[in-house]
């Protein structure tokens, strides 16, 4: 490569410009690391800004700024420049530093705009006490140099002013190289190379392979781990991108307890964990409690108190059929994060939480506690899922209270909740029993007949009409329970002329009310009420509630509904690890960061030239000075200066 063009990239490369560039795009990605939070499940994401941009923003790596590959490659490039700059410019700052400009001519400091004449009846050398007490009273050092006309006093302060320059540089080389360590480039050095791969199926720490698995001399990371209390791990989860890596620690963590406090209305207040560190080169166990912002250190290790979650509690439900009249009285015991069959189905709880704080849905401004709640999905056998969301006490809406159980298939998606009402009892017991008599075939073909015939035209008519009748409020009720409303609207849609349809569709609400009435009835007797005596106001609104709940049963999308009855918490805390050397290097770039910017504006470098020449009626004297910055200070100094030397000399004009 010919010299010419070495010496243009040498330059560009040490260009002020480059360097301005650069910082203002760092200054922009930690706008956009500061504004979309980091390092979170994609799943997250997708449910935040959409499939499109969540596309978009992945493929910018927006998600994880600070260790893109264009957020280290812009780090990489200003140590580069800065250090490119520091060569060039360190060899003409040191010799600044050290020079004095003793050999500076006459004729160029009398052009200076600081300068002022003095006449001295003194002889030279009596005089020039006086002047280097005045130097020294200002705290200038100086050097001294005679030349044919006289004596030339150079004198200077302010020199770390110019080696601040270096300082900031040098400190900002140091921090970029910190972040650089810390920046997992060899993690992503290893992935383009194909010595790792992204774990994405949730498996059992001991079930992942190799390639996902990181080893203990892993030398930067930022890994999660939950353990439940009494339990321990030597190894931690790191999110990456799609999926996460296994992080192995040289280590074991064992949490003998851990503690969480709430405030009246349920929330969290702090949290603490008891830990234990087992080391096979500790002759004893390492112990510490951990609170947030009080964290744990070993062996370069920091264990930070991350977040707290559900470590396996046991929980009791009730399994109740949606598809079929079975036997309601199903019990099951599941454990969170664990694997149960259910009606052909593998149910996978992910979560449970003792307490849900929300905000008071009349509008007032207070907290109230919607109780236990567990989320869960419904895997079927070709691997496809819904997810569920599910309360276990009933929850108050329009002053009546429902059972809530949200749904979703995908991830991105808000939960549609469906609303069972809660009998007087605050149970789910009436609404199953009026949902599985609406599913039992024998119980609502004895009921459409009884309806069919308690009808005043009925009474007058064959049983072969009666038959009939209840046959057609059958093939209603079935319609209604399998799609609801919109099932049989788009059956009178495709069947009916358009010109009698409403009319149609009168007739057929009317009946199936008929009907669901009666088996709402029928539920109520099976209870102990007397069916001769009106219903009561909670009665009758429970039964549009029910209906209104049936009508939307087919959106569950689900063979069977799990009831929450009881559970067994068992609380894990979640611990945040991380391992960073290049810290070590941050901070100490950052004192010397502010070192140098101290230095820049708080020493400025600052020259006096007092040129001496010897006559027949004394010593004739200028003073002349100059600043680099704060000329505003150095015209105050200098005029004091000039005043002391204006006691003890005669001012010339």
């Amino acid at each position: 490569m010919p010299q010419s063009t070495i010496r243009i990239l040498f330059r560009f490369l040490g260009s002020m410009n480059l360097a301005i560039t650069l910082l203002v795009a760092i200054a922009i990605a930690a706008v956009i690391g500061t504004v979309i939070q980091q390092n979170q499940p994609y799943p997250d994401y997708v449910l935040k800004f959409g499939p499109f941009w969540f596309e978009v923003f992945k493929s910018l790596e927006l998600f994880n700024v600070y260790t893109s590959v264009w957020f280290l490659t812009i780090l990489g490039f200003l140590v580069l420049s800065t250090s490119v700059c520091v060569y060039r410019n360190l060899p003409k700052i040191m010799r600044d530093v050290s020079d004095y400009r003793e050999n500076s001519q006459r004729h160029s400091l009398q052009k200076l705009a600081h300068r002022q004449k003095y006449q001295s009846k003194q002889t030279l050398q009596a005089t020039l006490p006086i002047l280097l007490w005045v130097l020294k009273d200002h705290r200038y050092s100086f050097r001294q140099r005679q030349d044919n006309a006289g004596l030339i006093i150079a004198a200077k302060k302010g020199s770390g002013g110019r080696l601040g320059y270096i300082f900031s540089h040098v400190a900002i080389i140091v921090i970029c190289i910190g972040g650089l360590i810390d920046g997992n480039l060899p993690l992503k050095v290893a992935e383009w190379r194909g010595k790792i791969a992204v774990e994405t199926r949730r498996i059992p720490a001991n079930q992942i392979s190799a390639i996902s698995t990181l080893s203990a001399d892993n030398a930067s990371f930022r890994a999660n781990v939950d353990i439940p209390e009494g339990d321990q791990a030597d190894f931690a989860f790191i999110d990456y991108k799609d999926g996460y890596l296994l992080q192995k620690l040289p280590f074991t963590i064992k949490v003998e307890d851990f503690r969480i406090e709430h405030y009246a209305s349920g929330q969290p207040k702090s949290f603490e964990s008891d830990l234990e560190i087992n080391d096979a080169e500790l002759a004893q166990a390492v112990k510490q409690t951990i609170s947030v912002n009080h964290p744990l250190s070993y062996k370069g290790f920091t264990i930070y108190q991350n977040s707290f979650g559900d470590g396996g509690s046991k929980l009791n439900l009730k399994a109740w059929p949606l598809l079929s009249a079975m036997d309601s009285s199903k019990q099951l015991q599941a454990k969170v994060k664990q694997f149960t069959e259910v009606s052909g189905m593998q149910l996978e709880i992910s979560d449970f939480r003792p307490f849900n704080v929300k905000p008071d849905p009349s509008g007032e401004k207070k907290f109230i506690n919607q109780g236990p709640s567990f989320q869960y999905k419904l895997r079927r056998p070709d691997g496809t899922a819904n997810e569920y969301l599910t309360y276990m006490q009933p929850i108050q809406q329009e002053g009546r209270w429902f059972f809530l159980s949200g749904m979703r298939s995908m991830v991105s998606e808000e939960f549609n909740y469906w609303f069972m009402p809660a009998d007087s009892e605050n149970r789910l017991a009436r609404f199953m029993a009026f949902y599985q008599s609406l599913r039992d075939p024998e119980i609502l073909a004895a009921i459409a007949l009884q309806t069919a015939s308690s009808t005043d035209g009925a009474k007058q008519s064959a049983a072969k009409d009666k038959q009939a009748v209840a046959k057609f409020m059958l093939v209603l009720a079935q319609q209604f329970v399998e799609g609801g409303y919109d099932k049989i609207t788009a059956n009178i849609e495709q069947t009916v002329a358009e010109n009698q349809r409403q009319e149609v569709l009168q007739v057929y609400a009317n009946v199936l009310q008929r009907l669901l009435k009666n088996v709402y009835l029928s539920v109520l007797q099976d209870e102990g009420l007397d069916p001769k005596q009106a219903l009561t106001a909670f009665d009758a609104q429970f039964f549009v509630d029910a209906v209104e709940a049936v009508n939307l049963a087919h959106e569950y999308a689900t063979p069977v509904f799990l009831e929450l009855e009881g559970f067994q918490h068992i609380e894990a805390t979640g611990l945040q690890i991380t391992r960073s050397p290049g810290k070590w290097l941050v901070f100490p770039g950052c004192l010397l960061l502010v070192l140098g910017v101290f230095c820049m504006f708080y020493l400025p470098q600052r020259r006096l030239w007092l040129l001496l020449e010897a006559g027949d009626a004394g010593t004739a004297i200028l003073l002349v000075g100059s600043a680099l910055r704060n000329q505003y200070d150095f015209d105050k100094e200098f005029e004091l200066i000039k005043q002391q030397l204006a006691q003890n000399f005669s001012t010339v004009q």
